[in-house]
């Protein structure tokens, strides 16, 4: 266990650091597309990114708890590995995503789900702020960035248009996000990830594409009602 835990620390501290060792990303190369679309409607606005900062300050700490207090844990043992793949898979993203976009968005569907396996490991309750709470905002924020990666590559490839592409995936991890909620209730912050990232897609086409925008907020809204209603219930009926 004290092994898994000194690798989880030295993958996390990777993963973190790859970001300053990679050309800036700030979204797939419309020129790798047959349909050029510069501006996606379903990429949120620029800002919603700046929670990748939350997220690795937040992992960092929690690999480093772990090693320091629960090293012997079987409950934080138990996300170690998964985590690392999904980390170990993240470190390498930013490297093949602005020239392999097709590759990129299977790399982030293994991201998702290696880090929904640990999301759904961790204990809601003991250690929350340092087990589960990190990787609820890390899982949340994966479910959002995978359906706007395939988003991309269905407008890209001119499967449907850019707005309905938009409109589809958002509808796509409404229904999986919310699910995941309903089953993880007692963890608000995967909820409210999702909401920021579909209030960053209202934003980013506040002016160019006012129906997306809508559909966006009518998402953002459904998201959050569902995620207190959720954690407000079983809290009450506990």
């Amino acid at each position: 266990m004290t092994l898994r835990a000194i690798f989880l620390i030295l993958v996390t501290l990777t993963f973190a650091v790859a970001p300053f060792v990679t050309p800036p990303f700030t979204g797939y190369d419309p020129g790798r597309f047959p349909v050029q679309i510069p501006e996606p409607a379903v990429q949120p606005a620029g800002y919603a990114f700046s929670i990748w900062s939350v997220i690795y300050v937040w992992l960092i700490l929690h690999a480093a708890y772990g090693y320091w207090k629960r090293a012997h844990s079987m409950d934080w043992d138990e996300v170690r590995v998964p985590l690392m793949v999904s980390l170990l898979i993240g470190t390498v993203w930013l490297a093949i995503a602005g020239s392999f976009p097709l590759l990129a968005t299977l790399a982030i569907l293994f991201m998702l789900a290696t880090a929904m396996v640990a999301f759904f490991q961790a204990d809601e309750f003991y250690d929350r702020w340092m087990l589960s709470a990190p990787l609820a905002m890390y899982a949340g924020w994966l479910s959002a960035a995978s359906a706007v990666s395939i988003g991309v590559m269905l407008a890209g490839y001119g499967v449907l248009s850019d707005s309905e592409s938009a409109i589809v995936m958002m509808a796509i991890v409404l229904g999986v996000a919310g699910m995941v909620q309903w089953l993880r209730p007692y963890m608000p912050i995967y909820g409210a990830t999702v909401v920021w990232a579909l209030i960053g897609i209202m934003a980013a086409n506040a002016d160019s594409n006012l129906f997306v925008a809508l559909i966006a907020a009518a998402a953002a809204a459904a998201m959050a009602a569902l995620t207190f209603y959720t954690w407000h219930k079983r809290r009450v009926t506990v």
